[in-house]
């Protein structure tokens, strides 16, 4: 019997998203004409976090619910427990290109999701003689949609969209989001106007397209696949019922000692995962006492075993070092 889950935590690229079934009737959106398929390139810092994320059972499962449901997945848990982390290999492994991200302050607002409107060079181009005919003719050219606003953009495939550390945001930010996640849509004031002066096509450009733009018809942004959204939270702060009944909730624990070594073996040199087990013992046991994240781990073992070629005792190294380098990755 083939596996109900799409996302499977192999690491491996495969089109398994195209066994996705049909959404329910009040979770499927008709934006369009689709645009066609983005060819962008990873970082290669995304790729290799992508490629070694080890995905626990109980988190492939709740992953598949998000995608099977079109619901945003908010993923809490500790720092350094690989949040962000799940979000790049989801779209690794899926095929749904790189990650837009959209890192949230006590500042954010919905309106920074979704898209900015350069009002001030508009104004000087207007002021320019040169320049002001094409001003006030193609708006677009000062518009540029967020990473929200580019994720909604009708797709045949969803893009994957990162909103990290949601509970760092300002206390309204959950419940505006409530209904863009429920419409799958959002309008941009300036292009209905334009579009009400039969301007109702109008090129933007978007969060990682570059100048190439897209078009957006009469200043409405409506999504065909809903973009798989993962909200992260290092469990701040409490967030509104009504924002928590619209998301798959999945909280992840830190690592155990099984599954440090897993990571261990799959980020590290065999030789550093072969001599690994004592001084992951250790760290889990200052970890229960302070804030030490995974990566502490990984960076301490990888500096002793380069360290230790140089003639020091490896163990010694290791005991010294470890809580005492900063996380490389969230």
């Amino acid at each position: 019997m083939t596996d109900w889950r799409i996302f499977q935590g192999t690491n491996t690229p495969h089109d398994g998203i195209s066994r996705l079934p049909p959404p329910q009737a009040w979770r499927a959106f008709d934006g369009g004409p689709p645009i066609a398929a983005e060819a962008i390139e990873w970082s290669p810092v995304d790729l290799v976090r992508a490629m070694f994320y080890q995905a626990a059972p109980e988190i492939l499962d709740l992953v598949n619910a998000a995608l099977y449901l079109r619901r945003p997945l908010l993923v809490s848990g500790k720092p350094g427990v690989g949040k962000s982390s799940l979000a790049l290999a989801i779209a690794h492994e899926l095929g749904l290109g790189p990650v837009l991200r959209w890192p949230i302050t006590s500042r954010t607002t919905l309106k920074d999701g979704l898209y900015t409107y350069d009002a001030i060079r508009r104004l000087h181009d207007v002021s320019t003689a040169k320049q002001q005919q094409d001003a006030e003719t193609d708006i677009g050219r000062y518009i540029t949609l967020g990473p929200l606003g580019t994720a909604l953009l009708p797709r045949e495939r969803p893009r994957v969209l990162l909103i990290d550390e949601i509970d760092k945001s300002d206390i309204d930010l959950p419940n505006d989001l409530l209904n863009v996640f429920e419409e799958g849509e959002f309008t941009i004031p300036e292009l209905e106007r334009a579009a009400r002066g039969e301007q109702a096509d109008v090129s933007v450009s978007t969060a990682d397209r570059g100048p190439e733009g897209v078009v957006v018809h009469s200043g409405r942004v409506r999504c065909r696949a809903f973009p798989f959204v993962v909200l992260t939270s290092n469990q701040e702060r409490e967030f509104p019922p009504a924002f928590l009944r619209r998301c798959v909730h999945l909280q992840i624990p830190p690592p155990d000692h099984d599954e440090l070594m897993r990571i261990v073996e799959a980020r590290l040199d065999p030789e550093i995962s072969a001599e690994a087990a004592a001084l992951v013992t250790t760290f889990l046991r200052r970890r229960d006492a302070s804030d030490l994240a995974t990566d502490h781990l990984l960076n301490a073992l990888y500096l002793t075993f380069h360290a230790a070629r140089g003639g020091g005792d490896r163990e010694q190294l290791a005991q010294q070092l470890l809580g005492h380098l900063p996380p490389t990755a969230p």
